[in-house]
């Protein structure tokens, strides 16, 4: 698969080890494998069902935005490419004949934050009639040819790769504080950016994260999905800051606070110790059943 090290990066000799990439993780049964793939590495390395078209779904992914929540700001999860060029992408994958695309999603932030308690919601499909991944492919070729080489052999067997593909976005709330972000094998970095100052990703990945911001606004007093981004126990003024960070514009303190409080939702605890007793703000939590999770 590789050509040793070309400037402290793995040389790729064909297209087949690349385009893979390009579509982030593939799933074989319970196991995650590596990204960078061929038919003869599954064999040699995995000894697995070569990958082909007909072990997936054929032109259906998933593609994932992770929401996370710190200083004030709302996060999201974005790997980057190893290549140059700078390719980022949501984390994402494809679906297996035998395994429900929940399943696939649930797989992929397991993979990416290693939590398994995780908010998941599927929130739209993208299937724009020019949606497919040729033109970053190109790019990526035209600009990595010391390493990845400028071959055109053995085409045919990523055409399917190549094709328009229909995505199923799905969105993940995690507590950032018990996540480490996981770097796959051929990833430069994973790392939390800013709502507001998100990188240039491949394909309509900055849209479906735009798509998934909207979705997350309009249920999030019917769903109460917010306070799953939030530690288990937390002030008035902190769930404050979390919804201005979601909304992107401040809230009037009297009527947050009574607004989140007609929920009926949350369990108020001991006063929070800030060195000035009488005024230290209350403890909150969800009361035992309360929470989305």
């Amino acid at each position: 698969m590789t050509d040793g090290l070309a400037n402290g990066k793995q040389s790729y000799k064909r297209e087949t080890d690349i385009v893979y990439f390009l579509y982030n993780k593939i799933y074989h049964k319970n196991y995650l494998y590596c990204t960078i793939v061929t038919s003869t590495d599954l064999y040699n390395d995995y000894a697995m069902t070569s990958l082909n078209k007909q072990d997936y779904i054929q032109q259906l992914s998933i593609d994932c935005v992770i929401f996370g929540y710190r200083t004030n700001q709302l996060n999201v999860l974005v790997p980057k490419m190893i290549f140059r060029g700078d390719f980022w992408t949501l984390p994402g994958g494809f679906i297996l004949q035998d395994e429900s695309i929940d399943e696939a999603a649930h797989r992929i932030l397991v993979e990416r934050t290693g939590l398994t308690n995780i908010y998941l919601e599927q929130f739209s499909v993208f299937g724009d009639t020019h949606r497919s991944s040729t033109g970053e492919f190109e790019r990526l070729i035209l600009l990595n040819q010391d390493t990845i080489g400028s071959s055109r052999t053995n085409r045919t067997e990523i055409d399917w790769l190549l094709r328009r593909f229909v995505s199923i976005g799905y969105y993940a709330l995690v507590d950032i504080s018990r996540v480490e972000p996981k770097r796959g094998e051929f990833d430069e970095s994973v790392d939390w950016y800013p709502i507001e100052n998100l990188p240039p990703m491949i394909m309509d990945h900055n849209l479906i994260v735009e798509r998934a911001l909207n979705t997350l606004r309009q249920t999030l007093d019917q769903k109460l999905t917010a306070f799953t981004l939030l530690p288990p126990t937390f002030t008035m003024k902190e769930v404050q800051e979390l919804y201005e960070a979601i909304f992107a514009r401040p809230f009037v303190r009297s009527n947050f606070q009574k607004k989140i409080l007609e929920l009926n939702t949350l369990e108020r605890l001991e006063k929070k110790f800030t060195g000035t007793a009488n005024k230290a703000p209350y403890l909150y939590r969800f009361k035992k059943g309360g929470s989305p999770m």
